[in-house]
């Protein structure tokens, strides 16, 4: 009598907690690559005679992204750096802008050599519209163009992936 009863506890044990992890919505992680292109619309810096081409400002750039699923979206980024032709530190915030009015915001650090930003990874750090409560990571790589007529820096090419998770609705 005991082991029946035994097993029938256990059973009902087993068949609640299936019941309760099978309730739990389950979060799958997406993965969005994407390529970009922006130009720079504001630059304010100022040299450091420290060492040569030692330089320490901001860039701002503004562009278009294109996602591999066909998402389109309207891209701003703001950089911080300390350049020297060896390379330092870089930091930046991109806010995304999707076509349905929906952001998505990331910080991101690297390095940069030259003027090239080298392997950046960062966050997602907030989201609006259907994109509010994203959480996730991104990695980017991107290289900057030759000037053309009239730029006083060329614009940067980049691709990079998002990997993220929204909650549940």
């Amino acid at each position: 009598m005991a082991t029946k009863k035994s097993i029938l506890v256990l059973l009902s044990v087993f068949i609640i907690a299936a019941w309760l992890l099978g309730s739990v919505a389950q979060v799958m992680a997406e993965a969005w690559t994407a390529k970009s292109i922006l130009r720079v619309t504001k630059m304010e810096g100022l040299p450091i005679p420290d060492a040569q081409e030692h330089w320490v400002g901001m860039i701002e750039r503004e562009g278009v992204t294109i996602y591999e699923n066909g998402e389109l979206a309207w891209s701003k980024r703001v950089v911080i750096l300390d350049m020297t032709k060896e390379g330092r530190p870089m930091s930046q915030y991109t806010m995304t802008t999707f076509q349905d009015g929906s952001t998505i915001t990331t910080y991101t650090k690297g390095k940069t050599v030259g003027s090239t930003p080298k392997g950046t990874s960062g966050e997602i750090i907030h989201g609006t519209g259907r994109f509010q409560g994203i959480k996730g990571t991104v990695m980017s790589t991107s290289k900057v163009l030759p000037p053309e007529k009239g730029e006083v820096m060329g614009k940067i090419v980049g691709e990079s992936t998002m990997t993220f998770t929204l909650p549940p609705k």
